[in-house]
């Protein structure tokens, strides 16, 4: 099932962060548009999404939002 088929049942606000494991989340809603650097849970390295408008929900599963590289805010991981 996608994001989309099985809705998250927990939301987190996330402040960035490049240690900090959301393991578990399926998706994140980016509330002010920017440029958002994830960490998927199966990859070592971050990737940025650019020009990420408000609004918008990527549904990755993630292992991070990290700091660096996110100039996005109003984060919250769907999980």
């Amino acid at each position: 099932m996608g994001v989309f088929d099985d809705p998250g049942s927990r939301l987190l606000a996330v402040t960035p962060n490049d240690t900090t494991d959301l393991t578990g989340a399926r998706a994140v809603y980016v509330g002010a548009g920017g440029n958002v650097a994830l960490m998927s849970i199966d990859d070592a390295a971050a990737v940025t999404f650019a020009g990420v408008p408000a609004g918008s929900i990527i549904p990755v599963r993630i292992r991070r939002v990290m700091s660096t590289n996110t100039t996005a805010s109003d984060i919250v991981a769907i999980f």
